[in-house]
């Protein structure tokens, strides 16, 4: 029965020497096995408006599986895919990759609510979980958990980011966000600044997730003549504002800002309705990709016939985060891996980047890019602007101090 019901809910060996060993066998084994394959879950988004998301960033996880010739320890690695639709089903799937799967760690979560609701269960567990897409700054902040790692840039980091060149452009800003978590942390991160930057708020929409029609929206920001809007749509719900936006003859009138966008959402819209400044954690075409970034591109044209999406970045860095820790802790205990996540750190760029051992947040410049005028090629649609932070120090600050975030990180 066990076996019935993980193969109807997509369970997923990855391929290229992953490990295809069945779950029969676990029968209640300790997460810290001894032997056998390593089991780790990923929970990403199968279906809805961040379905495409959700793809990219398995893709990429499970390509820094392969990168790592499919073993951990020397051991055959079993990846098992469950999906992400929202928070409730999110968390029961954390808990069944723990009771069922016996995993001895998650990578997943692009939604922020999901995200939170996951790490109930890793806390309660004590299984490490890596959010590779959530960005509320609640996650690392008041909510943050000795188990949870995040690899995204809280959105106020971001806001921090894009807001002066949202000022730059004009005064008067409008807001189109999500109405959950990420959409109430962009509002909340960039009132804050609206002075700092010397502009004003003339108006805001808060917007149900899928939602399908945006022209009533439109309109009311037709009406508030704002200077640039600052959005905060994710998935197929930014798809279908863009796509309507260009529709109703809006595209080029007010310029549109926002951050936690992916190249897939450009991908899907086309390039006659794309346009905007965006803040994004990594771009394939920046010529500050490192030598390894440049073999996760070559590796992901030669498997899937396309550059790989800013959420290929994060699903491959979060997983290789993991593997290497896992590999220097020459364990599987929970402890050991979490101690080890907190050394991890990248030398491979021209700044360092790692986990904050007080938060859990991975600490690294973003891009700013803008959508080309004359875009040529159907995946490049980036000009890159600059990096968020010039130096390591720049970077440090930006994401705070710990007294500036709030988070009291309990011990394991």
């Amino acid at each position: 029965m066990l076996k019935r019901d993980l193969n109807r809910r997509s369970f997923m060996r990855a391929s290229a020497g992953v490990a295809a060993a069945s779950v029969l066998g676990v029968n209640g084994t300790a997460r810290a096995q001894a032997d056998g394959p390593v089991r780790i879950g990923m929970i990403y988004a199968k279906q809805g408006p961040g379905a495409s998301i959700g793809e990219y960033l398995q893709r990429g996880s499970s390509l820094a599986v392969e990168q790592a010739g499919g073993k951990v320890l020397g051991r055959p690695i079993e990846l098992v895919w469950l999906d992400e639709p929202n928070p409730q089903v999110s968390q029961q799937n954390m808990q069944r990759l723990v009771d069922e799967s016996k995993v001895v760690a998650v990578v997943g979560g692009n939604y922020s609510s999901s995200a939170l609701a996951m790490m109930s269960v890793a806390n309660r567990e004590k299984v490490p979980l890596i959010l590779t897409g959530a960005a509320a700054s609640e996650i690392t902040g008041k909510s943050c958990s000795k188990y949870t790692f995040r690899t995204q840039a809280t959105v106020p980091v971001q806001m921090a980011g894009l807001m002066p060149y949202v000022s730059s452009i004009g005064k008067k800003v409008y807001f189109i966000t999500a109405s959950y978590a990420f959409g109430q942390d962009i509002l909340r991160a960039s009132r804050a600044l609206l002075k700092q930057v010397g502009a004003a708020e003339v108006g805001v929409d808060e917007v149900p997730i899928n939602t399908a029609d945006y022209s009533s929206y439109i309109l009311k920001i037709r009406q508030a003549k704002p200077d640039v809007i600052v959005g905060g749509l994710v998935g197929g719900d930014f798809s279908n504002f863009l796509k309507q936006w260009n529709e109703m003859g809006m595209k080029d009138k007010i310029p549109y800002a926002a951050v936690a966008v992916t190249d897939t959402d450009f991908w899907d819209v086309g390039p006659q309705a794309s346009t905007g400044i965006y803040i994004k954690p990594w771009y394939y075409n920046n010529p500050k990709n490192t030598a390894a970034e440049q073999k996760l591109i070559e590796d992901f044209k030669k498997k899937y016939n396309q550059p790989p999406s800013d959420k290929t970045w994060s699903g491959w860095i979060g997983m290789r985060a993991l593997l290497e820790s896992i590999e220097a802790a020459k364990s599987t205990e929970s402890a050991q891996i979490v101690a080890h996540l907190e050394q991890w750190k990248n030398t491979e760029g021209e700044f360092p980047f790692f986990f904050r051992d007080f938060d859990h947040q991975l600490v690294r410049p973003a891009v700013i890019v803008q959508v080309k005028k004359q875009i040529t090629d159907k995946f490049d649609y980036f000009d890159v602007l600059k990096n968020t932070s010039a130096t390591a120090d720049e970077t440090a600050k930006a994401f705070g101090t710990k007294e500036d975030i709030g988070c009291s990180m309990p011990s394991l």
